[in-house]
């Protein structure tokens, strides 16, 4: 006999319209946040606007930014609703979002505390105000030229290694600049957060804590879709190591990269000498010295993030975009050998006087944003205008740059390398909404460390161009269209070039 006949009718009965209503209410909210949701009038593929499904699956396999700049070609307008509560603005709409004048909170389920404290990244208003106003310090316009020894000690170790290279391999090195820029710019970050190198220049190969940050944003970033799944993530979480693709060492290179951050935060504390890193300048004044432990380790761990992946993108992505443009690099390169007879020549001081090279920069930054997506905010509990189109409350929001800068509303031919745009004076591009622009985000909480990346972004680029001519590999063309992007991590390929010394 079956084991189901010998169950009461009644309660088989029971479970089926238990069932039944379970499936008829989730259909209902389906139903409800495709046509009746208050951002129903908003443009957007019914799935997404019903479900959460296409937000998380697209953000795990590092398709969002991609499946998001489709929706905008599809619907042709500058606002797309990507989830049941969440639109995505590529118009004019960072001011709104991120300006001064804004009270919008930022999204809860995209920013966490790291740790035990909040940090610049994530701290409310009051915290954010205050540890931004004790870091200042430490990126001022006296504080980098401080710290201009420390960037041309591994900028000029970055060039002796590529000429032994190129002296070893009769004339010409080829090298995947990507590991380049990443050795550089972590090498540099690392002493000022530390006042130690991790000596990936020196020894031409990456420090094991820089791979375990790698993956702990990746990791970070696959999570961060899924917490509009709260209770499932709790049940993913808790058997995490038995899925393929997210493995249990992640979770323990996680704590690594806390507990390396912890230690070298602390030797460094140890240390008397009063160089000009972060912690020099920072110490020095009496309100430096009320950060909290939790709040050094955290803020340290979001510099050594921010403040080098994001370099070494654009440093990468712009020289892919010269390379594929000769015009261009010949350009530039006939400025900076012009401008600099003897490499000791090229300080911060000097350099922003070279218009051409802040005109790659910025279009670097227009054609390949290290932070491609745009960070959310919550517009709370009252409507508020975006763009000219009013927002519900509660609603997620964001800016995000790759669609804002590649969208011909706001730059005419979005899609081609051209630094004259940025040339004062050009007429052709003087329509090019320039406000829209806006790579460091903008309001109070724009970029700390933005004046720092200029500096390191000039002197790195400048000095490589000084002493080396370059050439694209065959195997590296079309190298942009082959990445993933997670939150703010661009999934990069080898970016393989020849190199070769300038002769003089």
């Amino acid at each position: 006999m079956s084991q189901l006949s010998i169950l009461p009718q009644s309660f088989l009965g029971l479970a089926g319209l238990v069932l039944a209503s379970s499936i008829a209410y989730q259909v209902s909210i389906w139903i409800y946040n495709a046509y009746f949701h208050p951002l129903a009038k908003f443009p957007g593929p019914k799935l997404a606007a019903a479900s959460y499904f296409p937000r998380c699956w697209t953000g795990i396999k590092g398709t969002h930014l991609q499946w998001v700049m489709k929706q905008f070609d599809h619907y042709g307008g500058d606002v797309v609703r990507v989830s049941p509560c969440e639109l995505v603005f590529r118009g004019d709409a960072s001011k709104d979002i991120y300006g001064h004048k804004t009270n919008l909170l930022k999204d809860p389920t995209t920013y966490r505390p790291l740790g035990n404290a909040a940090t610049i990244l994530n701290a409310n208003f009051e915290g954010h105000a205050r540890q931004r106003r004790i870091f200042s310090h430490a990126f001022s316009d006296r504080a980098l030229k401080l710290q201009e020894p420390i960037f041309l000690e591994y900028v000029n170790l970055l060039c002796t290694n590529i000429h032994r290279e190129i002296k070893e391999n009769y004339g010409v090195a080829t090298a995947n600049v990507v590991d380049l820029f990443n050795f550089t710019a972590f090498d540099i970050m690392s002493d000022l957060t530390f006042g130690k190198s991790l000596d990936q220049v020196e020894n031409s190969a990456y420090h094991p804590w820089v791979l375990v940050m790698f993956a702990s944003i990746k990791f970070g970033a696959i999570l961060t879709p899924l917490r509009y799944y709260p209770k499932r993530l709790g049940i993913l979480l808790r058997f995490i190591r038995f899925i393929p693709f997210m493995p249990d060492k992640v979770m323990k290179q996680r704590e690594i990269h806390k507990d390396f951050s912890k230690n070298r935060v602390e030797k460094r504390l140890a240390n008397p000498n009063p160089r000009p890193d972060i912690w020099g300048l920072t110490m020095s004044n009496e309100e430096g010295r009320g950060l909290s432990r939790p709040e050094m380790y955290g803020n340290c761990r979001v510099f050594m993030s921010a403040g080098t992946e994001t370099t070494a993108t654009l440093l990468s992505g712009l020289t892919y975009y010269l390379l594929q443009n000769p015009s261009k690099m010949s350009k530039l390169v006939h400025e900076i050998r012009f401008e600099f007879r003897t490499k000791e020549e090229i300080t911060i001081e000097r350099l922003p006087s070279l218009r051409y090279l802040f005109a790659c920069l910025e279009e670097g930054l227009r054609m390949y944003p290290p932070v491609a997506n745009g960070l959310s905010r919550t517009t709370g509990l009252s409507s508020v205008t975006i763009d000219g189109h009013v927002v519900p409350p509660n609603t997620t929001v964001s800016a995000a740059n790759y669609p804002t800068f590649r969208n011909p509303k706001n730059f005419k031919r979005p899609n081609e390398f051209i630094p004259e745009r940025w040339m004062p004076g050009n007429k052709e591009f003087e329509s090019d909404r320039k406000s829209a622009f806006q790579p460091w985000s903008m309001g109070p909480r724009n970029c700390l460390g933005k004046n720092l990346a200029y500096h390191e972004m000039r002197i790195i680029l400048a000095t490589l161009l000084w002493n080396f001519d370059l050439e694209l590999c065959e195997e590296s063309n079309g190298w942009p269209d082959k990445q993933k992007n997670y939150i703010v991590l661009w999934e990069k390929q080898p970016l393989m070039c020849r190199l070769r010394a300038v002769k003089r």
